[in-house]
């Protein structure tokens, strides 16, 4: 009979902990609305914080607003009216909440775009990957957990391409106490890229699905909502960003280590390509009367009718195959003139590549020019960041290129850009477990299939485990 009360009290004393605990995290009420009056002013925070019975917590709104670009005006998905959204600021290893309630047209989820959530695949927002979209008329709260991040991050919309105009910035600043490792800035002013539309981003994208033809190009790019004044001058240089970017390094010191991984387990190397589908009687947008698509290692992704990890999870069989796979099925001069149409059609599939906790993975991303349709490709890894421990131009060598692999200072990136005919490696510990989104961030790539997922495994103990589920999840 003591024991069991010990037990009761403990128990009693663990839930209180975790009740107090939940109050000091801080939430962030955002609402999808196309009515304006759902905004919520700054002026009217205790208004609508009484009326939500939340007290303390802080609210904004997701609505619909008038914005006028390129001489022309639409209504736009926003955060408060705002495009960009507003910058959310945590410290580094903090907890927030966001519950998200859509009174919009469209289903919409929301991503933590660099945010590691260890555990936590549940709140990592992509849609048919980790969660079931947020439907009209429906909310879901998001637990954000952050890590060792440090620095800009973003947050945005991941369903569709809504992501357009629902994004802003996610600042992570050092602990407590702590600073930067660089001498402190006068003033820190956040810089948001991003592409205006002067068309509906949404039936944009439906037109070109349906159709089977390249989505309409964006209008114009933008810094902090606005095209430049000389747009008409500017242009997309991604081969200076690749030239900038090869040249980062790591800080690798006491206060910001690397630990690159010497010994690889898992060895996979993944062609992307931009690729098509056949029509009947060739009566599609594509080309000579094809349906544009995308893959890695020739599988187009397939948007399942669940999400991949609730079927992870409940083990609900019939939702995916654990057989994407770790090299081509065939090999030709990826980067050369002209290649032979025998390689325009890929497979389709929902497939996913299941990899052991702890182990080490290295990947290739190697750049083609099927289609003659090669780019740069900005390759994002949902739940990690990893180290670009390589790269260069036309058709990686295995016997020789590794050898100047940088194993001592590399980057650690959550995106990476694979060059145009080119390619990237890159190396980490799959000590994540969960359920993660791996895919090109390219929209119109994404959507034609140029995307896949990466199942981690649990570990032997709870804490290497993947958390619970929250209480709720949204229905499909």
């Amino acid at each position: 009979m003591e024991l069991k009360k010990k037990s009761l009290v403990f128990l009693l004393l663990n839930v209180l902990i975790r009740c107090i605990a939940s109050q000091n995290v801080t939430t962030f009420y955002w609402v999808v609305s196309i009515d304006t009056s759902h905004v919520v002013h700054k002026a009217r925070w205790p208004e609508a914080l009484s009326s939500f019975g939340k007290l303390g917590h802080r609210s904004q709104s997701l609505n619909e607003t008038s914005y006028t670009r390129l001489c022309s005006t639409k209504d736009i998905l926003t955060v408060n009216g705002e495009f960009p959204g507003p910058a959310i600021y945590r410290h580094r290893g903090e907890r927030f909440n966001v519950n998200v309630r859509n009174e919009g047209k469209y289903n919409v989820t929301i991503h933590w775009h660099g945010v590691k959530q260890p555990r936590n695949p549940w709140s990592d927002g992509p849609n048919y990957v980790t969660q079931c979209p947020i439907k009209p008329g429906a909310n879901f709260t998001y637990e954000i957990i952050l890590s060792d991040e440090e620095g800009t991050l973003w947050w945005h919309a991941h369903s569709d391409w809504s992501r357009a105009t629902v994004h802003g910035p996610l600042i992570i600043l050092p602990e407590q106490g702590k600073g930067y490792p660089f001498p402190q800035p006068q003033n820190e002013v956040p810089i948001v890229l991003a592409s205006w539309f002067k068309g509906d981003v949404m039936e944009i994208i439906e037109t070109a699905l349906q159709n089977g033809g390249g989505p309409n190009q964006s209008d114009a790019f933008t810094i902090n909502g606005q095209p430049g004044d000389l747009y008409d001058c500017s242009t997309e240089d991604t081969e200076a960003a690749a030239n900038f970017t090869v040249r980062l390094r790591s800080l690798a010191n006491e206060d910001y280590p690397v630990d690159v991984p010497q010994t690889v387990d898992t060895h996979m190397y993944i062609t992307i390509s931009v690729n098509t589908l056949p029509c009947v009687n060739n009566s599609c947008d594509g080309p000579d009367g094809s349906r544009l698509a995308s893959s890695l290692n020739n599988i187009s992704f397939v948007e399942p009718s669940i999400d991949v990890l609730q079927a992870y999870y409940k083990g609900i069989n019939g939702v995916y195959d654990t057989d994407f796979p770790n090299e081509p099925p065939y090999y030709f001069n990826f980067t050369g003139d002209d290649l032979p149409d025998t390689l325009l059609t890929p497979e389709r599939g929902t497939k996913v590549k299941v990899l052991d906790y702890n182990s080490n993975v290295e990947i290739v991303f190697q750049g083609t020019n099927v289609l003659n349709a090669a780019d740069n490709h900005p390759i994002h890894l949902h739940g990690y960041s990893f180290y670009v421990v390589g790269n260069g131009t036309g058709n990686f060598d295995n016997s020789t290129d590794p050898t100047r692999y940088n194993l001592v200072d590399p980057p650690e990136v959550n995106t990476v850009g694979v060059p145009k005919n080119g390619w990237v490696a890159i190396r980490f510990r799959a000590d994540n477990p969960g359920v993660w989104f791996m895919h090109c961030h390219l929209e119109r790539h994404a959507s034609w299939g140029m995307d896949t997922v990466l199942i981690v495994k649990n570990g032997t103990t709870s804490s290497t485990s993947m958390l619970e589920p929250p209480s709720y999840l949204n229905p499909c």
